[in-house]
């Protein structure tokens, strides 16, 4: 991946208007949405940067939960973005919207408190998990977290095959099998410092989702 590339939602621009629908009746997305809601617990005052946002589903609902907190949205599709305010704009929550890679959040450098990212790093190539996920970590504060949704590795035959006759007929082999394989769970536990296990893991129609997270070590 060159620096100005990225996958786009649902694998090709054309697609992007019918992401929120994809999502909502292919990942049991109420499901999952909630239970990292609940994971994140934002606090009324504490500082967010949802990485590769996306269309903004989940800013918008941190905002409405904790009207609070400042949620800052990051994404390197100026398509996405257009349609994550306008969505915000809509439901009247006021969401700092910022165009940038997953790497970029590393420029909050410890200022946030938590960051989150759903349904990114399965669509990127290696190294950009890896630099996206120490760029999460980077942006968050000494005791801060870092909260993740996506699919991760795909344990059962069923949820293997389901991920691979979906998501990666979409998305390709490339990206995608790595986080089946549990690159994403080495790459957690490389930069966190730790073993590291999924929270919850939640089968669905295209795989299973796997929430995962990793708190900040003080001093770091």
């Amino acid at each position: 991946m060159n620096d100005g590339a990225f996958t786009p939602a649902l694998g090709r621009r054309e697609f992007t208007d019918s992401y929120d629908l994809a999502i909502r009746f292919a990942t049991r997305e109420r499901i999952w949405r909630a239970a990292l809601l609940a994971q994140i617990a934002l606090r009324d005052g504490e500082i967010i940067v949802d990485v590769g946002c996306g269309t903004g589903t989940l800013a918008i609902m941190l905002k409405r939960a904790v009207p609070g907190a400042r949620v800052i949205a990051l994404d390197p599709d100026p398509h996405v973005l257009a349609i994550a305010a306008a969505k915000a704009a809509h439901a009247s929550v006021e969401i700092e919207w910022r165009q940038g890679f997953a790497r970029d959040a590393a420029a909050f450098a410890g200022s946030a408190d938590k960051a989150v990212s759903s349904l990114v790093f399965h669509q990127v190539p290696i190294t950009e998990k890896r630099t996206g996920i120490a760029g999460m970590l980077a942006a968050v504060s000494p005791g801060g977290e870092v909260h993740i949704a996506d699919y991760a590795r795909q344990k059962s035959w069923v949820m293997r095959r389901l991920f691979r006759l979906t998501v990666q007929r979409i998305d390709g082999l490339a990206d995608t099998q790595p986080n089946a394989d549990g690159a994403l769970e080495s790459i957690l536990a490389e930069l966190g410092d730790g073993r590291v296990e999924p929270t919850r893991v939640i089968p669905t129609a295209t795989g299973a989702i796997s929430l995962f997270k990793v708190v900040k070590a003080p001093g770091s």
